[in-house]
């Protein structure tokens, strides 16, 4: 994918069908490529970026860190490490404590930073970035999550996740090499957020229907886009191949730009992202190490494409008779490298029950989830 011609088709798109768009043009700049972490330096100084913040932990800064801050230094280019600490458990969090430890690590003077990693150290490095008025420059390690280019900061306050409205990177480096080197569980984590898009595009056309929210078809179709690739390409994904790898970064970039456009996740995350976060909460109050993001995704789109089919689907066949069973869900992330069922997991009984009951709660936003919560 050459990033500035997807922009392009999808800015005249909504150009064409401005229904629901609330952000375009999407302007951003980077590279999906082999040897992208090159292109790092070359940018910020065209840019005028003297000095820079870089955020990583102590497995993204083994994975691209280290080489960028190296080519930052012989650029000339002055630059901060912040190596985020993980909690008592090992994890890293976008928390608080993360929150305060990037604010007091990158100086005063950094014009940008730097995101070197997945999910989490981005959703932190954006929220900083919208707080202090600093350019966001995404360089991702794994194709693990499609929040890389998203708006929105999910972040734990007070042991409670919400998701923040902050902002895009203004530049997204993807180095083939570096995602295709990564673990087989980040990549199948990606897979399994991408699996997710079944039962978050039912649940937007259904809160559309039923409860009257904004929705935009061409985000809609560019998300469903997104996850057709990703299915087409399942083998590739499953072996770990550079192809697969890139159509899989290709689809979650594609997704995230989909929420830009909207100015909000709801193209790509439904009542089984509100289980994955309902699950996290659970287990950072026991104490427990966490879970990859997309391995929540992918066990709750399973769950929750039973739950629809077999108490939806009857009364709302456009919206929920489509949905692949949960049988062929399972398949595909299993191919993938991924968990598939709760006890993978670790989920409780307990906390399985108690997240269909409540985890709904945690966004005002009508789902499927929602209506069987209030409707038993």
């Amino acid at each position: 994918m050459e990033i500035q011609t997807a922009l392009r088709e999808i800015n005249e798109a909504a150009a064409r069908r401005p229904e629901g768009v609330v952000f375009a043009p999407i302007v951003m700049e980077g590279a999906l490529e082999a040897g992208a972490l090159a292109k790092v330096a070359p940018y910020l100084k065209a840019r005028g970026c003297a000095s820079v913040g870089l955020v990583a932990d102590a497995n993204t800064w083994a994975a691209a860190g280290e080489r960028l801050a190296e080519s930052l230094r012989e650029a000339g280019i002055a630059h901060a490490v912040c190596r985020v600490n993980p909690d008592g458990q090992g994890d890293v969090i976008a928390d608080e404590r993360t929150i305060v430890q990037v604010m007091l690590e990158t100086p005063k003077e950094a014009r940008a930073i730097l995101a070197v990693g997945s999910g989490t150290i981005h959703d932190v490095v954006r929220f900083v970035c919208a707080q202090t008025d600093r350019a966001f420059v995404s360089v991702p390690t794994a194709a693990s999550v499609d929040g890389f280019t998203s708006v929105g900061a999910p972040i734990i306050t007070g042991g409670f996740k919400q998701t923040v409205p902050a902002i895009a990177p203004e530049a997204i480096f993807a180095d083939l090499d570096v995602l295709a080197a990564a673990p087989r569980r980040m990549t199948a984590a990606g897979f399994g957020d991408m699996l997710g898009k079944f039962t978050s595009l039912a649940d937007w056309r259904f809160s559309a229907e039923q409860a009257g929210e904004p929705f935009c078809p061409l985000a809609y179709e560019l998300t469903e886009q997104a996850l057709t690739r990703c299915l087409e390409a399942v083998d590739e994904i499953a072996t770990g191949s550079a192809r697969g790898v890139e159509v899989l970064m290709e689809a979650l970039l594609l997704s995230g730009w989909s929420m830009l456009l909207v100015g909000h996740s709801r193209p790509a995350s439904g009542g089984e992202h509100h289980l994955s976060h309902h699950w996290e909460m659970a287990y950072l109050k026991e104490g427990r190490r966490q879970l990859l993001h997309g391995a929540k995704v992918g066990v709750a789109a399973v769950m929750l494409a039973k739950l629809y089919r077999e108490r939806l689907a009857g009364a709302y066949p456009a919206v929920f008779g489509d949905l692949p069973d949960a049988e062929r869900l399972r398949t595909w992330l299993r191919q993938a490298g991924g968990p598939s069922d709760p006890g993978d997991i670790g989920l409780t009984e307990t906390l399985i029950g108690e997240s269909l009951r409540e985890a709904y709660l945690l966004r005002d936003r009508y789902t499927g989830l929602k209506h069987l919560a209030l409707n038993p």
